[in-house]
């Protein structure tokens, strides 16, 4: 089920929706078809998966590290040929712009990594860490690519849900059960 929430990474439901989303939380929209319900939950899950660096697509990152030096990061720059250059002579390689672009909470994902580590000598786990959060990004715009060719058939026909006015009862110390 919780899956199945992950249909708000589409991006029609977060453009028809932007408004909404700024101001109040947001209207999970379940689908009445059960094999719709059932993709969406399937996409969903790659993306907890991948979202939660448990995913095998980890194995083998769309990044590489290049070039040679002392791997400190000094000047971050982004090159049309799919390259983000940390310093003069090193950069990481198959970063394509809309990886790059990719944002969460208003920041550039890997530009604001690398800005957090600048005048910083990236180990190697950071330096293969960053390869799997580039490829988590591109992973995840596929797969947002996906939800969207479904969203449209979502709301169709959407579970509807009446809004009621829910009372929690206080509780002392005392009296709460665990």
């Amino acid at each position: 089920m919780f899956s199945t929430t992950y249909i708000l990474f589409s991006k029609i439901y977060r453009s028809k929706y932007v408004e909404f989303l700024q101001t109040d939380f947001p209207k999970v929209p379940f689908t009445t078809d059960y094999n719709l319900f059932i993709e969406i939950g399937k996409l969903g899950r790659k993306l907890v998966d991948l979202h939660l660096m448990k995913s095998k697509e980890l194995q083998n990152p769309i990044a590489k590290f290049q070039g040679h030096g002392d791997d400190t990061v000094k000047k971050i720059a982004y090159q049309e040929e799919a390259r983000v250059y940390i310093n003069q002579t090193q950069f990481f390689e198959g970063v394509e712009r809309d990886v790059w672009e990719y944002l969460i909470g208003g920041y550039q994902v890997l530009s604001k990594w690398l800005k957090y580590r600048k005048g910083r000598t990236l180990s190697f786990e950071d330096i293969k860490h960053f390869c799997k959060v580039a490829t988590v990004l591109k992973r995840t715009v596929e797969i947002q690519d996906e939800i969207d060719k479904l969203y449209p058939n979502v709301e169709k026909d959407v579970v509807p849900f009446e809004k009621k006015n829910v009372t929690i009862e206080k509780y002392t110390k005392s009296e709460a059960k665990c």
